[in-house]
């Protein structure tokens, strides 16, 4: 596979420990793969918001991709626990058009499911920006 960046892009630009939130398995097990394919050295995965924050509370993560919509909820929730916390976050959603998002989120990045690698690699490659608007 084609990488964003050349491979001499230094891999400590990348996150050490990302968070996914992400309610279908497969789905998470995919993406978790993908991220460590591209050099970050542990991601972690949680089904649902509450366990998201309960893994935060363990150990804070350097990076998040917080899907929007989880099975009966969505993940607006975490993404205010990481705001809080500093710690740089983007979305995933599969949505398009009109904004689900509140209005304080709306500059965040989004990664459009199904994700696109390149798109992926970039905002692994900019995490440190994320929050920055």
């Amino acid at each position: 596979m084609k990488s964003f960046y050349p491979s001499s892009h230094p891999s400590s630009a990348l996150p050490n420990d990302v968070l996914v939130v992400e309610d279908d398995p497969l789905i998470a097990l995919d993406f978790a793969e993908t991220i460590r394919e591209i050099g970050v050295v542990s991601v972690r995965t949680a089904s649902g918001a509450a366990h998201a924050l309960e893994m935060i509370v363990e150990r804070g993560p350097d990076f998040a991709f917080l899907d929007v919509e989880l099975m009966s909820e969505r993940s607006f929730a975490v993404a205010e626990r990481l705001e809080v916390l500093a710690i740089p976050f983007a979305f995933v959603t599969a949505h398009s058009g009109v904004p689900i998002f509140p209005e304080r989120f709306l500059q965040k990045p989004i990664l459009p499911k199904p994700y696109a690698r390149d798109t992926l690699e970039a905002i692994l490659w900019t995490w440190r920006k994320a929050n920055v608007a």
